[in-house]
């Protein structure tokens, strides 16, 4: 066994991780990178950039399908194989490039699952590593479920390396990966089931929004049941029965893979996280405002598994991440900024969200906007029967407080309406721009 010193142990590759050790090294720090799991994290591995390919070819599909007969003739289909060879030239080489360029920058990297041997000491393998400052950026891991048979599911990393889709597939929860992997898989040709527990999916967003969602859902077969609960899964030669209920009543649905969709938990699992005096909650690492830990100051978290007000969004880690690395280099004096997290969903159409949501700005007397899109030009020309957007509006300033929206152009104009909210602009500034048109950009006055 032996012991080295380091001014910083990175526990962690992904987003959250990323701007710290860059700049920490970049400053001439000594530093090591540890992950238990491929360099490179789960966004860019396991993730968002993968998934975004998979949902690039649903896209495709969608657009074929709803202008037959509109000029366009012959049937597109989804080839997975050849898609996920695609999807691989995006994240094959990134393991290897991100460790390649730590060791560059003379970083130590270390393959294995880190934990705490003491408050500034981790242990790999047979390395015990001492550290002035720690940072946790492990991210979040699958939700464990009491559900009998649950070693049969899969997870979201194991569906986005699929070498083929089965005909039936079973998602279990309501939320972004069950909507996500579903819009993908149908689109494939594959039979899908959504089983939820709750009376609404996708909780987060606004309810009639997600409500034209699951008429589009339903519209390319997918099937979604709500007031349903998953009890056990087994195995029956080469396919699965899954057990539970469904409005109160037993049910059973029959496939080919069950995927865990019912969501994700701060990932301090194994890291012992007691003997480093780290104090944590189901929330995550317990952080104050400077993402220092609460109990050992040596420890900074970032990320999913620091419980901050971020949502579990790759462009939250990141933030969170250039605030750790301010702080480490020149006290703490850096806080994560959260006034705007928007958040899509990307099925086909895609579903986003940011600012203040439509029940709270009727609670406290704000105006909202609500326009059905379907008829503007912009979706008529695609043949969109579902897009809508809903903007919610402080009279007395004109300023944008919120917005939500369901269309084939939803990451466009949430970002611009982010952009807004975080720039206090209203909406006479807004109308005094000059967007290229036509784009969905450009529709942008006619939705306040």
């Amino acid at each position: 066994m032996t012991q080295q010193i380091y001014d910083l142990i990175a526990i962690g590759t992904g987003s959250a991780a990323s701007s710290v050790i860059s700049r920490c090294a970049e400053a001439g720090w000594k530093i090591a990178v540890i992950d238990e799991r491929e360099f490179g994290g789960t966004c860019a591995l396991r993730g968002c950039d993968p998934k975004k390919v998979l949902a690039g070819a649903a896209e495709l599909i969608d657009w074929n399908e709803r202008m037959k007969g509109k000029g366009v003739e012959g049937n597109a289909s989804i080839q997975w194989s050849e898609l996920m060879a695609f999807k691989r030239t995006f994240t094959e080489s990134i393991p290897r490039a991100s460790e390649d360029k730590f060791k560059q920058a003379g970083m130590h990297t270390f393959h294995g699952k880190a934990s705490f041997v003491d408050e500034d000491h981790i242990r790999v393998g047979d390395e015990v590593l001492q550290g002035k400052h720690i940072l946790i950026a492990t991210g979040a891991r699958p939700a464990p479920l009491p559900i009998d048979g649950a070693e049969h599911l899969i997870y979201s990393d194991d569906f986005l390396d699929l070498e083929q889709l089965p005909d039936k597939l079973v998602l279990v929860g309501g939320g972004y990966i069950a909507f996500e992997f579903a819009h993908i898989a149908a689109r494939a040709g594959t039979e899908v089931h959504i089983i939820h527990r709750g009376e609404e999916p996708l909780e987060q967003f606004d309810s009639e929004l997600v409500n034209l969602l699951l008429k589009k859902s339903e519209e390319v077969g997918i099937h979604v049941h709500l007031n349903a609960e998953v009890k056990a899964i087994r195995q029956q030669g080469n396919t699965y029965v899954v057990s539970g209920t469904r409005n109160g009543a037993d049910h059973q649905w029959q496939c080919g893979l069950v995927v865990h969709g019912a969501g994700r938990i701060p990932n301090v699992d194994g890291l012992e996280l007691e003997k480093g005096n780290v104090s944590y909650t189901e929330k995550g690492i317990s952080v104050n405002e400077y993402l220092q830990s609460e109990s050992n100051p040596r420890v900074y978290a970032a990320g999913d598994v620091s419980a901050t007000e971020g949502l579990p969004l790759t462009p939250l880690a990141g933030q969170e991440s250039r605030a750790v690395s301010l702080n480490l280099l020149e006290g703490n004096h850096n806080k994560p900024n959260y006034k705007v997290m928007p958040s899509v969903v990307f099925t086909v159409p895609s579903l986003g969200s940011v600012g203040l949501d439509v029940e709270q700005a009727k609670e406290e007397g704000y105006k909202v906007k609500v326009n059905d899109m379907s008829k503007w030009y912009t979706y008529k020309r695609t043949n969109e029967k579902f897009a809508m957007a809903k903007v919610v509006i402080d009279e007395a300033t004109g300023r944008i407080l919120g917005a939500h929206v369901l269309g084939g152009k939803t990451e466009e104009l949430i970002n611009l309406f982010a952009m807004a909210i975080q720039f206090d602009l209203t909406t006479d500034q807004l109308n005094t721009m000059n967007f290229a048109y036509p784009t969905a950009a450009s529709d942008m006055g006619s939705l306040f």
